[in-house]
């Protein structure tokens, strides 16, 4: 069995696991739109990957979700993040979530782009996880693979994750990359801010505000239907 470190070094390779999850995204969409309407396949679609990943970040958005719309103190919202009870933060988090992608997919179901954006969603997620742990420090004090990624992991995922997005859309890919950079700055601020730092709860969170936010910028650039 792998231990933390051999995982945390394993972190350059994310985005090629997100490449793989997007591929498998795609070519079920297409498949699906054979046989059910847009909104229909987008659901299936979503369902998929949240099976494929064990709903894992989905588990970190609600935990997180609820720790930091406790409004406790920040020993008592690590505490709330370790229970696996969901409350009323969470679900909402969950439903909105699962929400904004179904939506986004449906409304790209038409147009050519939707496959560079399934496909790139994913990697850039991935990549945000990477970008988070090699650039922020861990709140809790146990031991976990995050304190292991560091620099070189950086740097061999962002050459990984910058070159696929290009290769899928040369100027709508470097544009959904800045835009998660961005994203998570934001989110790296507002973590060390309630919990002084980031923990694998706000990883999978981070992860999950990223892919929102590339189909959400694949849909608002328009593209022309397909006949």
């Amino acid at each position: 069995m792998a231990d933390a470190r051999q995982v945390g070094r394993s972190a350059r390779w994310f985005p090629l696991v997100g490449a793989i999850l997007g591929a498998i995204s795609a070519g079920a969409l297409w498949l699906a739109l054979r046989v059910f309407p847009g909104l229909l396949a987008a659901v299936l679609v979503v369902a998929l990957q949240a099976a494929l990943t064990g709903a894992l970040h989905q588990d970190g958005l609600a935990d997180t979700a609820d720790g930091f719309g406790s409004g406790a103190a920040c020993d008592d919202v690590l505490r709330i993040m370790r229970d696996h009870a969901i409350g009323s933060y969470g679900a909402t988090a969950l439903v909105l979530d699962l929400a904004l992608k179904v939506a986004a997919i449906s409304a790209m179901s038409n147009v050519p782009r939707v496959t560079a954006a399934l496909v790139m969603a994913p990697i850039l997620g991935r990549w945000s996880a990477v970008l988070l742990g090699a650039t922020q420090p861990y709140a809790r004090e146990s031991g976990s693979p995050v304190k292991f990624i560091g620099r070189l992991e950086l740097a061999v995922a962002t050459i990984t994750a910058l070159a696929i997005a290009a290769a899928l859309d040369i100027w709508r890919g470097p544009v959904a990359m800045a835009g998660v950079a961005g994203l998570m700055g934001l989110w790296a601020w507002r973590c060390r801010r309630r919990i002084g730092g980031i923990t694998g709860d706000t990883i999978g969170a981070g992860v999950e505000f990223s892919e929102c936010l590339v189909l959400l910028l694949f849909v608002a650039i328009r593209a022309t239907p397909i006949a």
